[in-house]
């Protein structure tokens, strides 16, 4: 139970060498890396074969359905399953939990065509404890000449080996979130003037009078890889009536068609009207705003009009479109230091430039931490940078998150 409120101690944050992004944790080469791909396309276990082990993996098995998977699982002891979701005798969805209960740290990523049957699935499994989902081109055709899907196969291979080799996978949704990583010798970084100390929190805190808005007026979220389930778990742990008294906007790095999807999950598990985001919608209390897959989504509040979304096809920001920094740096010009903020699991950087435009204007800017992130990517970029207010157990930030936007103790 949390307890008295906790005054934050100055922050340290973390710098790598020459201002590079720190790494997270030791990086197997390739070799060590064992792969098993699951597809009951002939064409496409060739080919993803192929590309895996140009790529320096261990390519251990290709199988055409989920009980072969399952039987080359037990002799070969995989980090990563490629797991296609459609496959005769026992498909994905059903092979699934048979593989983590049999290998509790086996990465498995989900690949599926783009279709919103298939998205709805991906979800789920996405719950189930499946660490990501890659949509392949409708045709085998396409996967052949999709120079894009081969290199964002090769990076989650290669991502997930890597967390598979530090003996850790993300706590599910119900379990306590492991403790917060603490290095033993952080080196300085410079930090914005405006931002509060980093720090992990297990009690409800106060922020510093000038960093703190009179009253919250909208909660944005971005998030990437292993955002699902984490989004899903912060807006549970805040609470429906909470959530009642501002909008919530969020940022998932996701395809077009999985967002709808996303929404509408989100939609069940809180009991609050959840969508994709729509140009010139007004923002309402309440409602919980997700951006469209391919499109950027931010706010614009011209003439004096209160603020409504805009949506955007520009190029992508940090390799993303949609992107956090985009619906960040509108928060920040709209709302100031009213926005309450957090930036989940996630690959990259994408949120930082966002969060310290919302820092200066005085909002706060929690960051998850990274024993309970799948990938410390984006929320370590922040805590790095010195923009997090806290750095924090994915159980811990729904409470934290109310008492922000209640001004009550958790």
């Amino acid at each position: 139970m949390l307890a008295a409120p906790l005054n934050l101690a100055p922050r340290v944050p973390l710098k790598g060498p020459a201002g590079a992004p720190a790494p997270t944790g030791p990086q197997p080469a390739p070799g060590q890396i064992r792969v098993l791909i699951a597809d009951d396309s002939a064409v496409v276990r060739g080919l993803v074969a192929r590309w895996i082990g140009e790529a320096g993996f261990n390519v251990v098995g290709t199988a055409s359905n989920g009980r072969i998977a399952l039987e080359m699982m037990a002799r070969h002891d995989p980090d990563v399953v490629l797991l296609d979701i459609d496959m005769p005798e026992l498909d994905g969805t059903e092979a699934l939990p048979r593989m983590l209960a049999a290998s509790p740290t086996l990465q498995v990523v989900m690949m599926s065509t783009l279709t919103t049957r298939n998205a709805d699935i991906s979800l789920k499994c996405l719950a189930l404890g499946a660490v990501d989902y890659l949509a392949k081109p409708e045709s085998n055709r396409g996967v052949t000449t999709s120079d894009a899907f081969r290199a964002e196969l090769v990076e989650r291979v290669r991502l997930f080996g890597a967390v598979r080799a530090r003996g850790r996978r993300p706590a599910p949704v119900a379990a306590p979130a492991p403790s917060v990583h603490e290095p033993a010798a952080p080196a300085p970084a410079p930090a914005s003037p405006a931002s509060a100390p980093v720090s992990r929190l297990s009690a409800p805190f106060t922020l510093r009078p000038k960093a703190r808005p009179t009253t919250p007026r909208v909660l944005l979220i971005g998030s990437s890889t292993g955002g699902p389930r984490a989004v899903n778990e912060v807006l549970e742990k805040i609470g429906a009536a909470t959530l009642r008294r501002l909008p919530t906007l969020i940022v998932q790095h996701m395809p077009p068609i999985f967002t709808a999807v996303f929404a509408e999950h989100i939609a069940a598990r809180v009991g609050l009207p959840a969508a994709e985001g729509k140009a010139d919608e007004p923002l309402q209390p309440g409602r919980i705003y997700v951006a469209p897959g391919g499109r950027h989504m931010g706010l614009v509040a011209a003439g004096g009009r209160d603020p409504v979304i805009r949506l955007d096809d520009g190029p992508p920001v940090n390799f993303c479109r949609p992107a956090v920094d985009v619906l960040f740096k509108d928060a920040a010009q709209i709302f100031g230091a009213a926005t309450v903020s957090v930036i989940l699991t996630g690959m990259g950087s994408d949120g930082t430039h966002g969060a310290r435009a919302l820092v200066d204007a005085g909002g706060p800017v929690l960051a998850q931490d990274e024993a309970t992130s799948t990938v410390w990517g984006m929320p370590g970029s922040v805590a790095k940078a010195g923009l997090a207010q806290a750095v924090l157990p994915l159980a811990e930030i729904g409470p934290a998150l109310r008492n922000l936007i209640t001004g009550q103790p958790a």
